[in-house]
């Protein structure tokens, strides 16, 4: 039996508590929260579990051997480095550090101390997903032009960090998983409509390799919630939608192509393809609890996780890039790691002011 302990138990961290609890391998055995609202309603939901009055009583505690990170962002670094010093295994929410140094002291940290590092890139675990992936491998999908993705939504609205760092990371870890590497640039925009300081709309644009380019549109103030991506190609396009629970992936067999040479200068001749749309059976399973499971597999198996720490920084490098370029009002910028000559660290401004 694992013993879990949560940090963090407002909207999100509440659904740990719930999952580990279901979970017959583990043992929810202390919940933290600088909040004792959230802590009420802790013991109101969840009787039997114990609520504590610091993070030290989580890390001191030896019946627990995870700790789960769900805090605001700009607390991940100091609560997973002193997780790992507590000799903790540990699951932080996304993004696991605001800065890249940052997150490689957390890597170095725990392959030092020999503890599973794991971020909460969920849609890494969502079927639908990990079923779109399938699709475009196959070669019935042909060639893939382009992504986009939608995440907007009334609220919730963070007051750390800015609606791109809050909603972007989600799509950005589900393209580099679908395409199976980092964008070479991204161009980022956005606004600032309720003068908190920060961007509550943003538009991302990520320029990937072989011509592959990805647009994802977040918001805190649309009043119709989205939850779509979307992928292009040649012979097919393909639609997934997490809202949706019947028919979650849609295949339209339609697509547009190069049929031969060109006829003359500038012109093409196109294969047009017009076919069914088609929605496959989709396993219904809670991502949550998926990603979870694959937490407690990795400690008592000694697997690495599919969402490692290397991951997390593979994430941070392109969100530091769109914080640059959403800096400079779209300027594209170059990802880290993704040419030689690039070796900046660049620390992230949250705009705030």
């Amino acid at each position: 039996m694992i013993g879990i302990g949560i940090l963090g138990c407002g909207r999100w961290g509440v659904n740990y508590i719930r999952v580990f609890e279901e979970l017959v391998s583990t043992d929810v055995k202390g919940v933290y929260d600088p909040s004792e609202i959230s802590l009420r309603r802790v013991r109101e939901r969840f009787p039997s579990i114990n609520t504590v009055d610091s993070v030290e009583m989580i890390l001191d505690d030896r019946t627990i051997d995870a700790v789960i990170v769900a805090t605001p962002a700009t607390t991940h670094y100091e609560l997973v480095r002193k997780a790992l010093f507590a000799d903790k295994h540990v699951l932080v929410e996304k993004p696991v550090a605001l800065r890249r140094e940052h997150t490689e002291e957390i890597i170095e940290l725990a392959c030092m101390k020999k503890k599973v590092l794991m971020v909460g890139h969920t849609f890494l675990f969502n079927a639908g997903i990990r079923r779109l992936k399938e699709y475009i491998k196959d070669p019935s999908f042909g060639k893939i032009y382009y992504m986009y993705s939608t995440r907007t939504n009334m609220g919730p609205i963070r007051k750390d960090v800015n609606a791109l760092w809050d909603l972007a990371p989600h799509d950005i870890s589900i393209f580099n998983f679908l395409v199976d590497t980092l964008p070479e640039w991204v161009s980022a925009t956005g606004t600032r409509l309720f003068n908190n300081g920060r961007e509550d709309v943003g538009f991302v644009t990520l320029g990937y390799n072989n011509g592959i380019i990805a647009n994802i549109h977040v918001s805190w103030a649309d009043p119709y919630k989205v939850r779509e991506v979307v992928v292009v190609g040649s012979k097919r396009r393909i639609m997934f939608d997490d809202l949706e629970n019947l028919e979650r992936i849609r295949i339209f067999e339609k697509g547009v192509m190069e049929d031969g040479d060109p006829v003359n200068f500038g012109e093409f001749r196109l294969l047009m393809r017009d076919g069914d749309i088609i929605s496959p059976r989709i396993e219904n399973t809670e991502p949550l609890k998926e990603q979870c499971r694959h937490f407690v597999e990795c400690i008592t198996e000694g697997k690495e996780p599919i969402s490692d720490g290397s991951t997390g920084l593979q994430v941070i490098d392109v969100m530091l890039a769109v914080n640059e370029s959403l800096n400079m009002q779209g300027v594209p910028v170059r990802v880290r790691g993704t040419s030689p000559e690039d070796s900046r660290t660049r620390p992230i401004s949250l705009r705030k002011g």
